[in-house]
């Protein structure tokens, strides 16, 4: 439990961390979790989010993963309140202005928790990655843009704000997608078929947006093997571990395992 200001306010943010053994400083990802489905079970909430395959996956390589809880989430202090309607009980607005002002309440959440992050003894802050899945993917893309210095590698896994279902979704994903232009470096979109939340010709309708904006990166789509749906090929390493790995390399990052 880290101590934070956000808001005028501090909160108490919830971490869970994986490294390599050893002192380091090691190469370090910082990984954000994603929504509750629609956003209409409380319960989910406090639920820690623990992205266990992508951590096995980058500590096998040398690497530390840090995976925050933004405000009310994952045992993290504070309302969790990134785009409710005024009846909270519906779950997520398809409203634009509500759920883009959710988007700039969790932006600000990884701004508050990311100083000390990069603070912590073992972290290399000059090889530091942000990565991400669902709406944790779309945030680390456009908050490359806030802070483009920080980061040598983005990792978008499914990406997203708001569903394909919302008449809405196009125009908040793509705005917060662009904001991430001014990273100005490659950028790694892993996305994989029959994902319920955003179709792959969605996502790549966002990614168009994304490059005509200006953004620099590369878009991947997987098909998922059978236990599993597009939105979850984060959890099957052997789908998008070759691509993932040439795109390291490629910002001169560790890639491969020992």
């Amino acid at each position: 439990m880290v101590p934070v200001t956000i808001d005028g306010t501090t909160v108490k943010i919830a971490t869970i961390t994986y490294k390599p053994e050893g002192p380091g400083p090691f190469p370090t990802v910082i990984f954000h979790h994603g929504s509750t489905g629609r956003g209409n079970d409380p319960s989910l909430f406090d639920r820690p989010y623990d992205p266990r395959s992508q951590a096995q996956w980058f500590t096998a390589r040398g690497w530390a993963l840090i995976a925050p809880s933004r405000r009310g989430r994952g045992g993290s202090e504070g309302l969790y309140d990134e785009g409710f309607g005024a009846d909270r009980s519906r779950g997520y607005t398809c409203e634009a202005p509500l759920s883009l002002a959710g988007a700039d309440r969790a932006l600000r959440d990884i701004d508050a928790i990311t100083p000390v992050i990069l603070a912590q003894p073992f972290v290399d802050r000059s090889r530091i990655a942000v990565a991400g899945l669902s709406r944790g993917g779309i945030l680390s893309v456009a908050w490359s843009g806030r802070q483009p210095g920080t980061p040598r590698a983005v990792i978008n896994f499914v990406g997203g704000w708001l569903g394909s279902g919302c008449l809405t979704a196009s125009t908040v994903n793509q705005s917060l997608f662009v904001r991430g232009v001014p990273y100005g470096r490659p950028t790694i979109w892993l996305y994989g078929d029959k994902d319920p939340f955003y179709p792959l010709s969605h996502s790549r309708e966002n990614f168009a947006a994304y490059e005509a904006a200006g953004g620099k990166g590369a878009f991947h789509e997987y098909a998922p093997p059978d236990r599993l749906n597009g939105h979850q090929i984060g959890s099957a390493p052997s789908l998008w571990s070759a691509t993932l790995e040439a795109y390291l390399a490629g910002q001169g990052l560790p890639a491969r395992a020992p």
